[in-house]
This record gives C-alpha cells, structure tokens and sequence, in this order.
C-alpha cells in the first residue's frame, strides 16, 4: 500500500469521565504540553458516567491553545446533523481552526431508541449518515446563497440557511468497518478513523483497499482521504533487537496491542505507517505516564523511521484537492505550477475559505486563484506566478475596500495583502513609522494613539493601507495635515520584474514621486514610512439638518468650510430624494482640538447653514472616531458603480446642478469632502497626485452605471480632476481627468521603464492601452 502524503499527526484519545470531571479537561491540557496535534473523545450521549461529549469539547477548546479537538466518534442519530454542523463552524470559529468532525452511523441502538433516538437497521444507519453528511457539508458551504433543500428520508431540509462558515476545512471522518461503511468513507469522508484492535490480519490492508476503490468509482484521487487509527498497549521492558526499525519490524501481538519497550512500539507501527499510509496515530489510554512516554521516545523516533524509510520530510502536508474543488477551477491558469513557498497561502475556487476571499466590501467576485501572502518573498513569487499568466486578470488588495471595485476580478488572480499588516514605531523622536500594506486603519490609529500621534486616513476605519497610501488618501485631518501621502517618507515596493527596491526623495525618486498618487502602476508597496503628527482628542461632530434647500444649503456648507480655519474638515453626504419628506444632509466633521469652545467656535458656521434636525458632538480621541469598522469577512455583490471629481469651488451653478442630478433618483449617495487647506501647500508637481487646488471631492453612487454616467457627465464642466480610489468609469478619458497632461506624459515615461509589459494592467493602468470599458 503506498503512502497517501500526509503529513504525520499523533493523537490522544481521552475518556471523558465525570469522575471528576477536571480529569478530562487535564489530560487534554497534557496533551498539548507533549506535542501532540490532536486530542480526541468518544461521545456515548446515553452514558450517565460520561460528560457531554460536544460541552466537554468546548470546555477544552477554551481551556487550550493550540491542540485540535475532535470527537472520535460523534453519534450522528442523536446529534441532528444541521445542528452539528453549526455547533462545528462555531467551535471552529471560537477555537481559532481547531476543531475537527469525526462521525459515526449509530451502533448500541438500544441506548440510541432509550434517549429518543430513531432506531435504524444498519443498511439505514449508512443511508442517515450519507444524507447527514450532505446537511453537515451544506450548511457549511456559504459561497451558495440559496437556502439548503435536501429531499432526504432521513434528514429533511426545506430552505435552511447556510452558515456560520468554520475557520478551517473542516475535516469529517468516518469511523467505519463494514463494507457499505468504507464504501461512503471513499465516496465522500476527508478521513477514515477505526481502531486498530477491531481489526483480524489483513483487515487494515482491506479496508484501505475497499476505500481507495470507492474513492476512484467516485472519482476521487483516493489521497484526499486521511487515514488515522486509533491504537493502545502497554509500555514494558526488555528488548527490540537494537537495530533500526524496519517497516517490517516486529509483529503485533493479539488484539492489536502494543507492547514493550519504547523501541518495540517503534518497530511496530512502523509498518502502519509506511505499508498501511496511517497518517494520523491515535493513542487510547488515560494514563499520564503513557501519554508522555509515547510522545517523549515513541513520536520523534517513529517520525525518524518513517522519514528514513520513505525518504519525505514526515512534517509536510501533500495537500490533494478533492474532484469537486478541481472542478471549479478556471481556465487560463496553471494551478499545478503554483511554486511550494505559495502552496499555503492558495485559495481557490472550490475551497472552504473562498466566500471569505472572493469579494470585497462593496464588489461580489470570483477570482480563479487568490494568494493570501505573509511574506515580501512571496509576494515575489505570487507576483512571478501573475506574470506567467499575463491574459489573467491581476487584482493586488490591501484591506479589501475598494470602492474602486478592482480589489477582485472574475476569473484572474488576486494577491492579498491583508496578512502583511505590521505596525512599527521607527523613531520615537521624529514619529516615524512603518506600515505594511495590510494594517487596517482603524489599527493604525489605535496603535499611533498610544503615543499621542495621529495620521490622516480616509473615512473608515476598515480601509488597508496599501490602496489608500498609493491613491492619496483625504480624511478626517485633511484640511490640517494634508493628504496622506504627503507624510510619506520612503517605501519598499515590488517591481513589476520582482525586484524589492526602497523609493523616498533620495532613492529611486522619480519611482517615489509615483507612487505618491498612481503608485498601483509601478508595482507593489510592501511597506510605507510615514512621519506622523502629534494630535490629542478631536472634537466629533454629526449634524442633520434640513436641505430643502438643497442647492443653497451646499452652496452656504461649502463657504462655510472653505472660511474656516484648516483645523476643522468636514464631509458632507446627503440620498437620493424621499418621496413626502424633506432633503436631510448628514454633516461630519473633526476639528483638531481638545478646547470645548475651540470646537463649537469652528461648528458654529457650519451650524448656521440650515435648519438643524439633530445634532451629536463629543470630545473623543483620533482613534475613536476611526474605529467604525466592522468585523468579519467582505461580502460584497454586485459590483459598485461610483463616479468622482474634484471641484475648486461649490458654486451655485455646480450646486444648482448637482441639485438636478439628486432629484433624478439616479443618486443614492452622494458625498462631498472638504479637501484644500494643507494640501494645497505642496508643490502640485511634487507628486504625482497633481490636483493640488481644489477644496473638495465629490462622489456619487448609483445602481445603474449607464444612468450615472448620464447625469455624472452633465456636472463635468465644473470639475477639474478626479479622484482615483472613488471613480469606477474605465472609459480612457478619464485618465486625462485624473492627471493634468504634464504628469500623464511623465507616469507614462515611468510605466515604460518599471512596467513595459503591463504587469499592473487592471487599476488604472497609465500606458497607451489606457482603461477599456
């Protein structure tokens, strides 16, 4: 019998005894201490001198760190399978990916039919688990969005919902013996859990056979299917011969049992390993001496053996995606060339993980290949890989928000960078700070808090840094501190030809001046330097006020803003109109002070501009104000339609305008920010962020992109520039808004020097290909 490749685990399987009922809990504790990778528990629900197996789990996952748990075997007929497969996802969830399913079809139906449970013949029992299975598998996959029908005999469902999805692939393994047992262990168990004293000579070998045989029929490569067994003996003295074990060393003796010295153990379970394809090794018993000897002498030797037999590194995991997950993958990428220093970061199609990476905050996706990369030297080697696919499309995310909507793609690949999410303090003395391009916002501020520091940052505090610090970046702090590219001191980026080079005023400048506004042409950022600023608690202002007046309430707010000093910034946003009630606009702003009469002296314009409908203002930190994010995995749909400009000032044509395009219903959001201020300090040619003058960008959002663009274009008389993270619109022109004709030629100077072959096509690339609709 060949190896299957898995990596090979060692186990315990613990009692779960009241008596009392800490000795559960301490041996599970043991077991983590010694090594060992899994810590297993039978479940008999009917057994009054035993815990509850599933609350004896949980018990034990809150009381550990790092070891799995996994019943061996849960009673799936009293344990109704959409049940458990939430009680799984949630343990997983809450254990951090540590939960793993063993089931099995009934048995003791006696004690089964005493509790309630429905008494099967044993040709029912494997029918009910195979339904129950589906159910378990079902609930799970939350990438299908229609609620779960499956017609079973056994278990019926009609229109369950989907969900929680687990942390992890949650493996089932099937504790089977019987052929009709084996047969749906091949057909569709990730693992097959016996017990080594249930079997005669030759059983194991036949029972795999029986499996690998199932598996082909289903068409299943049979290596998906782990291979774990359960084992027990006795530690004794004398001799093994002292002569390095073989995989045909010393026989078992009867029962299956183990026994004699630690050297003897080895020689015996060699051959299950190597000869069987056992990967996981289960020790039963309760008796601390043993756990701790087994893990001591027997668990590093044996992994010696086997290693020196098969000549593989034993601790590497060959993974094989099942036929199902094969089945998803999409064409134009060579999947089976994906280099080994990537194959842990891959999430493809048909994996659990990808509902979790296949969107972002505003845009649904289906990418054909997403690396979640925790290194700079695999974004090296995920960015070689895109470059051998150049028909694919190349998606780099940070935080995943892009309103911009290319944080994803359908069909192409994605580079995630949300694991590089490092924040440093560099230098005490100067504020100088490193962020990777994964940190969220909301992070950095906490993190800057702790030193009375501050950087201006966006709206929310959900954003990556890597999209925001390449774009520019106009937030709460604008108007004071400028764009937050403008505290950008050097960065380390990924070239397009995977060189890592280091960019600032004094290296690689002409690079630096680029990706200070265009920076995802040039390549990837895998860390920034910033000097931040000194910024105690804010005042935080949300006012609602009557914009029946529409065009002369932006009118009156814009003037408002623009005569104000620069420690006040302010966002306004306002909805398409409401049938039977009056225009509301929301207006926040944060004026950078800690003086309660500072803060109402800067609000007090804003206040007079219309009839005020609530009002909220409150001293609080920088970071506080940033942390309005939520948690959890993106899971955007549809794909977001937005259009941006940037104005020098709200006039009261643009306003009348921008009246006309909200009554059209066209508009469902519609923001304008207060820019201006210190960002219009810097040289417009010191970056290649140019739009140096205006005092405002606006955003609108529509559903239809046709209609938008319609009522958008009207408005486009007053604009002069767009802003890139907020503008959806492919069409080539809109290059010529986002760069004044000097900086264009001078991008395109640099794409043809660090991009030639437009490695970084698909976020407004700056070549003479241009954006295409």
């Amino acid at each position: 019998m060949p190896h299957y490749g898995h990596r090979l685990q060692f186990g315990t399987f613990v009692t779960p005894v009241n008596a009392p009922p800490t000795a559960a809990i301490a041996r599970a504790q043991l077991s983590e201490r010694l090594g060992y990778d899994l810590v297993t528990f039978q479940d008999h629900p009917y057994q009054p001198s035993f815990l509850d197996t599933w609350t004896l789990m949980t018990w034990v996952a809150a009381q550990t760190e790092r070891i799995h748990i996994a019943p061996n075997v849960l009673n799936l007929p009293l344990r109704p399978p959409a049940v458990t497969a939430r009680a799984a996802a949630s343990l997983d969830l809450l254990s951090g990916g540590r939960f793993d399913l063993g089931l099995g079809a009934g048995g003791f139906w006696d004690a089964i039919d005493a509790m309630g449970g429905r008494r099967l013949t044993p040709g029912q029992a494997v029918d009910a688990l195979s339904e129950g299975i589906d159910v378990i598998r079902g609930i799970w996959n939350t990438g299908e969005r229609a609620p779960l029908r499956i017609p079973g005999d056994y278990y019926h469902l009609d229109g369950a919902k989907r969900g929680p999805a687990p942390m992890h692939p949650i493996p089932i393994w099937i504790g089977a013996y019987k052929p009709r047992m084996l047969r749906l262990t091949g057909r569709k168990a990730d693992g097959w859990l016996p017990s080594l004293a249930y079997f005669q000579p030759g059983g194991l070998r036949a029972g795999n056979d029986a499996i690998d045989q199932a598996a082909t029929d289903a068409g299943r490569d049979p290596r998906e299917i782990r291979r774990l067994l359960n084992i027990g003996g006795r530690f004794g003295t004398g001799s093994a011969g002292g002569t390095a074990p073989t995989a045909r060393s010393a026989p078992l003796r009867d029962g299956g049992q183990l026994s004699g010295p630690s050297s003897q153990w080895v020689e015996q379970l060699l051959p299950l390993v190597v000869e069987e394809g056992i990967g996981t090794l289960i020790l039963m018993g309760d008796d601390p001496g043993t756990l701790q000897q087994f893990a001591e002498e027997v668990a590093p030797a044996l992994r010696e053996a086997v290693e020196r037999e098969l000549g593989v590194d034993s601790t590497v995991e060959r993974t094989v995606r099942n036929s199902i997950a094969l089945a998803k993958r999409r064409d134009g990428i060579d999947y089976d060339s994906v280099p080994d220093s990537l194959r842990d970061t891959v999430v493809e199609p048909g994996d659990l993980d990808f509902p979790r990476v296949r969107s972002t905050y505003m845009r649904g996706g289906s990418p054909g290949l997403v690396f979640r990369v925790g290194t700079v030297e695999q974004v090296v080697d995920a960015l070689a890989f895109a470059r051998r696919h150049p028909d694919a499309p190349l998606a780099i995310r940070s935080g995943g928000h892009g309103i911009s909507g290319r944080s994803t793609n359908d069909g192409g690949i994605v580079i995630d960078l949300s694991k590089l999410n490092a924040i440093e303090v560099l230098d005490e003395a100067t504020r100088r700070v490193r962020l990777q391009p994964g940190a969220r916002w909301m992070d950095v501020a906490a993190a800057l808090a702790e030193h009375g520091w501050a950087l201006s940052s966006g709206d929310y505090g959900g954003v990556g840094v890597g999209g925001l610090a390449t774009a520019g970046g106009i937030g709460w702090l604008v108007r004071e501190h400028g764009l937050t590219i403008d505290h950008l001191r050097a960065v380390e980026i990924v070239l397009a030809d995977g060189r890592v080079v280091r960019a600032s005023d004094d290296e690689n400048a002409e690079l630096f001046w680029a990706v200070r506004g265009a920076g995802a042409n040039f390549g990837i950022v895998v860390s920034f330097e910033f000097e931040v600023d000194a910024v105690g608690e804010v005042g935080w202002a949300q006012l609602a006020f009557d914009a029946s007046d529409t065009a002369g309430f932006l009118e009156r707010w814009g003037a408002a803003v623009e005569t104000a000093p620069r420690d006040l910034t302010s966002f306004l946003i306002m909805g398409g109109p409401r049938p039977g009630q009056p225009a509301v606009a929301q207006v926040l702003a944060v004026v950078d002070s800690a003086d309660p009469e500072t803060i109402v002296d800067r609000l007090q314009p804003l206040a007079d501009t219309a009839p005020l409908v609530d009002q909220s203002v409150q001293l609080m930190p920088y970071a506080a104000v940033m942390a309005n994010a939520q948690g959890g995995d993106h899971d955007g749909r549809g794909e977001p339609t937005s259009r941006s400009g940037l104005l020098e000032h709200i006039t009261p044509e643009f306003a009348e305008a921008a009246t006309r395009m909200l009554e059209t219903g066209a508009v469902y959001f519609f923001q304008i920010r207060s820019v201006g201020g210190a960002v219009s300090d810097v040289d417009p040619d010191a970056t290649a962020y140019a739009h140096r003058s205006a005092n405002f960008s606006v955003v609108a959002f529509g559903s239809r992109r046709e209609r938008l663009d319609e009522v958008w274009d009207e408005l486009s008389e007053h604009f002069d520039g767009l802003y890139l993270s907020f503008e959806t619109d492919r069409r080539a022109e809109r290059l010529d808004d986002a760069f004044p004709p000097a900086t264009l030629a001078r991008l395109r100077a640099l794409k043809r020097q660090y991009d030639p072959d437009h490695v970084f096509r698909d976020n407004f690339a700056v070549g003479q290909a241009a954006l295409t609709t």
